[in-house]
C-alpha cells in the first residue's frame, strides 16, 4: 500500500511538472508590447456633403427671419398700438404689453423706435424700399441691423444722419454686423463733430418736436417753458409735467418777454388743475390747451379753464374738510 501511494504521488507530481509550458512557448504566445510614443492612430476622413440648392434657400430664409426678429417685433407692436387692438382686454397699451409679452414700457418704445430707424436706413440707402426689405440681412450687398441694441444709439442723430452713421459702423466692423459699442462710438464722433450750442434761456417758450424719440410720444406740438439749460438739453415744463429734452427736439417760438410771462401764468393755472386721476375728457381739454400755438387763451378757452379751476378747487376743499 505504501509503495502504491508513493507511486501515485510521484505520478501526480510529474504530471504537474509536465503541465507547465516551456518559457520559450510562453514568450511566443504573448505579443510584444508596443511603445505608446511610436503608436500610429488611423483617422478615417468623414466627407461633409455640400448643401443642396433647396437647403441653401432654406438657410438664407431662416437667417433672414432671425435677423429681422426685432425689426418685425417693433413693426407689429407699432401696429397693435396705433390700431388699439388691445382695447378689448386692456385699458392701456402699456398694460397690454406687460401682461401679454412681459415687456416694459421702455423696451416696447426701444423696439418701435428701432424698427423705424431700420426703415429709415433702408429707404435712404436704396431706390426701392420693397427690394431692400426683401434683401434684408447679411447675405445681401448691404449689412443691416440684427438687434435693437445696435440701432439704439442712432436715435440720438437726425434721420438723415442715421444711414451714414450705420455705414461707418459697418466699415469699422470690417464688413460685418457692428456691435452696439461700435455704433455708439461712431454716433459720439458725429455728435461731437456737429455740436450745436444751446442758446435757450430760462423762461423761454418753445415747442416740442418728437422726431424719433419714443419717450416724447404724444408731446409733439406741445409748448414747453424752459426752467433749466444744460449743455445739450433743456428741462422744460409742459401742461402735464416736467421733461428733460435734447435741444434737437425743441423748436423756438420766438415769443416776446411779456408773452413768455403770459404763458407761464397759463402753465401755472393748468398745473394746479392737472393730476393723473382726472377724467379722460378733462385731460383731453387740458392737453388741447397745452398745444395752443399762441401766447394767450381765447375767451372760451379761458372760461373753460376757470370752470375747471373752480370745480377742482371746490373738490380739494371738500377733501381737506373730510380729513
Amino acid at each position: 500500500m505504501d509503495k502504491l501511494t508513493r507511486k501515485s504521488k510521484k505520478s501526480t507530481s510529474v504530471a504537474k511538472s509536465d503541465s507547465k509550458p516551456p518559457a520559450s512557448s510562453v514568450n511566443e504566445d504573448i505579443p510584444q508590447q508596443e511603445n505608446p510614443a511610436s503608436a500610429t492612430i488611423t483617422v478615417s476622413a468623414v466627407e461633409v456633403p455640400e448643401l443642396t440648392e433647396e437647403e441653401q434657400r432654406d438657410r438664407l430664409h431662416l437667417e433672414r427671419r432671425v435677423e429681422r426678429a426685432f425689426f418685425e417685433a417693433g413693426k407689429a407692436l407699432a401696429e397693435l398700438r396705433d390700431r388699439r387692438l388691445y382695447r378689448s382686454t386692456h385699458k392701456t397699451f402699456e398694460e397690454y404689453c406687460k401682461d401679454r409679452f412681459s415687456y416694459t414700457h421702455r423696451h416696447v418704445n426701444y423696439l418701435i423706435a428701432g424698427s423705424s430707424i431700420v426703415d429709415n436706413i433702408i429707404m435712404r440707402t436704396n431706390s426701392s424700399l420693397q427690394e431692400k426689405a426683401d434683401e434684408m440681412g447679411t447675405n445681401s450687398s448691404q449689412i443691416l441691423p440684427t438687434s435693437e441694441v445696435q440701432v439704439r444709439p442712432l436715435a440720438k442723430l437726425e434721420p438723415q444722419q442715421q444711414p451714414e452713421a450705420w455705414q461707418q459702423a459697418v466699415e469699422q466692423a470690417e464688413g460685418k454686423v457692428p456691435s452696439g459699442r461700435i455704433v455708439k462710438d461712431v454716433v459720439q464722433r458725429i455728435m461731437e463733430r456737429t455740436k450745436v450750442p444751446n442758446t435757450y434761456q430760462i423762461g423761454e417758450v418753445c415747442q416740442i418736436v418728437v422726431k424719433d424719440n419714443p419717450e416724447l410720444r404724444g408731446k409733439g406740438g406741445c409748448w414747453a417753458i424752459v426752467n433749466h439749460v444744460g449743455e445739450f438739453s433743456c428741462t422744460a415744463t409742459t401742461w402735464d409735467g416736467e421733461y428733460t429734452v435734447r435741444i434737437a427736439h425743441l423748436k423756438p417760438l420766438n415769443y416776446l418777454s411779456a408773452e413768455c410771462e403770459q404763458m407761464q401764468v397759463i402753465c401755472d393755472r393748468i398745473s394746479r388743475v392737472y393730476s393723473d386721476s382726472l377724467e379722460e375728457t378733462v385731460k383731453n381739454l387740458l392737453q388741447s390747451l397745452g398745444k395752443v400755438n399762441r401766447p394767450y387763451l381765447t375767451a372760451v378757452e379761458d372760461k373753460l379753464l376757470r370752470v375747471l379751476e373752480s370745480e377742482y378747487a371746490l373738490k380739494r376743499r371738500k377733501n381737506k374738510s373730510q380729513e
